[in-house]
């Protein structure tokens, strides 16, 4: 921290009481000065030969037959006026960042110019300034700080702006070139303004040395300077936005108490809407998914413009792919829409398909020291909105007020491709059944078609088997499916073996999963007669005997869950018992099932009968 002395004459200034001031001195005071609430029994020679503006006042108090003069707004009080007079008895002043601005605006009050003396105080002042103050790192933002209270003065003599200017310009410096800072060495444990060097070894500032220091300033200087720096067009995004992420933990609240507290709502407005307005330009850099979710989460709470939060929306979009679910649990604006803002993440998802859609013929091609890697960023970024939705309406499932509707609407926003696998949809919709029991058989039907049983993982199925709150339409289209493809393992194996007496023709055989898939419950007899005839075709083609049984194992230990098996019975049983009106139920019974120690192997296969046939109700 820089000083400067003026004067050599020692300090004669005596208080009597808090309201009083005086000059010890062999002569009488002639002359007594109100500023504010305190008064200055001094003499008029040293004062009128260096104040302009003190002349004017004494004569006109002479005039007035008084010896008393009264300044009321006098920039920087008392303590100011108390510089400028010791300044003008010739006593020892020591100006300091902390008082400097204040002597300067009451001195420019006073008209302490060079008119009335060479070297008058203002001349001082600005020389200190000049070559001092603006030069040290520290001092700058200590000075810049000082000048709200001064102001309307402080941005008439240029100080705030010169601050500012000197501010700007060194946050651009080489970090190898700095040798001071305002907080970086607090961190240390430090106060020196210098950067502490260890082992000899000078300590290299980072690139943000300077994001801390600014954090000290009020909201309107700080914008200010992130104005001028911004302008300087040296300072990358990245610094920027985390420069400006530092200043809002900085001073926006952490509890929600006290972010939406009466007395600070309209601060923490005003924070918010400044951060967002001083965001970087390019919205896809600069700011983090999650820090921009937070500020939007802020902006919702103390009630932030619709400018604001469509600005922030919209930055959101380019990078939502990675956000986190928790990030997206942003709260609701209206008590109606429950605890969450789903159709707000529902326009995020929206917007975020949208611009998807719009980039496709987008790449990137990274070169490597052996090949040339070529990575679709669309694609990738698309997955992982896929996996982002489905885990959010996990989460939000447990919402009461979170309607079907909104649902279906949230969960089809993203495209097919988004999700090649459909596990973490299914749980999402299991989850809404599980806190939703009292929906209705069509609204279940409609949640559940979101899922498809084609792309759900073993593990998956199993799960959806055993599954009461489920309908029994998509239990068989699961058991069904499970069955194809474990007859499609069996038929890939036995080809991998030489065991497969008729090729097929090699389209055939690259994903028969896929052909045999049943998507409606009407066209299952069709899969199943096919079914049984490749079935057969094993038989008389295989001379290994255990391939058989293998086969048999594999149906028989999807068939040993009891809810399973008992649907699974009902549309194994003979052809005939369909045809005469055999009846199910969804609920029925298991009196016809085989009891569950009888082994798999033992049982003689038959072909399943046409599902058109049989009258049962599927919900």
């Amino acid at each position: 921290m820089k000083f400067m002395k003026l004067g050599s004459k020692p300090d004669a200034f005596q208080s009597d009481g808090a309201d009083v001031r005086y000059v010890v001195s062999d002569l009488a005071t002639d002359v007594v000065v109100h500023v504010g609430e305190v008064k200055f029994y001094l003499h008029k020679f040293p004062l009128l030969s260096k104040s302009s503006k003190l002349q004017k006042l004494v004569l006109k108090a002479t005039e007035e037959a008084t010896d008393e003069v009264r300044i009321d707004d006098l920039p920087g009080g008392a303590k100011s006026f108390e510089i400028c007079a010791k300044f003008c008895y010739g006593m020892v002043v020591t100006l300091s960042p902390h008082n400097v601005v204040a002597a300067r605006c009451a001195a420019e009050y006073l008209e302490m110019t060079e008119d009335m003396e060479k070297g008058n105080l203002i001349f001082k002042i600005e020389v200190f300034i000049n070559s001092s103050i603006l030069r040290s790192w520290k001092d700058s933002i200590i000075v810049l700080q000082s000048t709200k209270a001064l102001s309307p003065w402080s941005e008439e003599l240029k100080v705030v702006g010169r601050c500012i200017d000197a501010i700007a310009s060194k946050t651009s410096v080489d970090p190898a070139n700095v040798t001071w800072s305002y907080s970086h060495n607090s961190k240390k444990g430090g106060t020196c303004a210098e950067i502490v060097e260890s082992a000899g070894k000078p300590s290299i500032a980072p690139k943000d040395w300077w994001v801390e220091d600014l954090c000290e300033l009020d909201v309107d200087l700080y914008k200010r300077v992130m104005v001028a720096i911004k302008s300087k067009g040296r300072m990358s995004p990245e610094l920027i936005g985390e420069a400006l992420k530092a200043y809002a933990v900085r001073w926006l609240p952490d509890s929600y108490d006290a972010l939406v507290a009466e007395d600070y709502m309209r601060r923490n407005q005003c924070l918010v809407e400044t951060i967002i307005w001083l965001l970087p330009s390019d919205k896809s850099s600069g700011c983090s998914c999650r820090f921009l979710l937070k500020l939007l989460k802020v902006a919702i709470l103390v009630g932030g413009g619709e400018h604001v939060k469509e600005e922030l929306i919209r930055r959101i979009s380019f990078q939502l792919h990675k956000a986190t679910v928790k990030d997206l649990l942003l709260p609701a604006t209206s008590p109606n829409d429950g605890t969450y803002d789903v159709r707000l993440v529902h326009n995020l998802v929206q917007r975020f398909v949208a611009r998807t859609a719009l980039s496709h013929n987008g790449g990137f091609i990274e070169k490597s020291d052996e090949k040339m890697i070529e990575l679709n960023f669309e694609q990738e970024s698309t997955l992982s909105v896929g996996e982002l939705v489905d885990g959010y309406l996990s989460e939000v499932a447990s919402d009461q007020d979170f309607s079907l509707s909104m649902f279906v609407e949230l969960a089809t926003a993203v495209p097919e491709a988004a999700r090649p696998v459909h596990d973490s949809l299914y749980y999402a919709v299991d989850a809404y059944l599980k806190e939703h029991p009292d929906i209705n058989k069509s609204e279940k039907k409609k949640i559940c078609s979101l899922v498809d049983v084609k792309k759900l993982s073993t593990d998956a199925s199993m799960h959806a088997t055993q599954n009461d709150r489920l309908p029994l339409r998509l239990v068989v289209q699961v058991l069904f499916f499970q069955q194809l493809r474990a007859s499609s393992s069996k038929e890939l194996a036995l080809v991998d073996n030489g065991e497969h007496a008729c090729a097929r023709p090699m389209q055939d055989q690259c994903d028969p999963c896929e052909r045999r898939i049943p998507k409606h419950p009407n066209s299952l007899s069709k899969q199943v007669t096919s079914l049984s005839a490749r079935e057969s075709q094993h038989h008389r083609i295989s001379e290994h005997r255990g391939s058989r049984n293998s086969f048999k194992d594999q149906i028989g230990g999807i068939l040993l869950q009891s809810r399973s098996r008992r649907i699974f019975d009902k549309l194994w049983s003979s052809k005939g018992q369909g045809e005469h009106g055999g009846k199910g139920s969804e609920t029925s019974g298991s009196s016809q099932s085989p009891p569950l120690s009888a082994k798999p192997a033992e049982v003689k296969p038959s072909p399943l009968p046409p599902l058109r046939n049989r009258r049962y109700s599927v919900s």
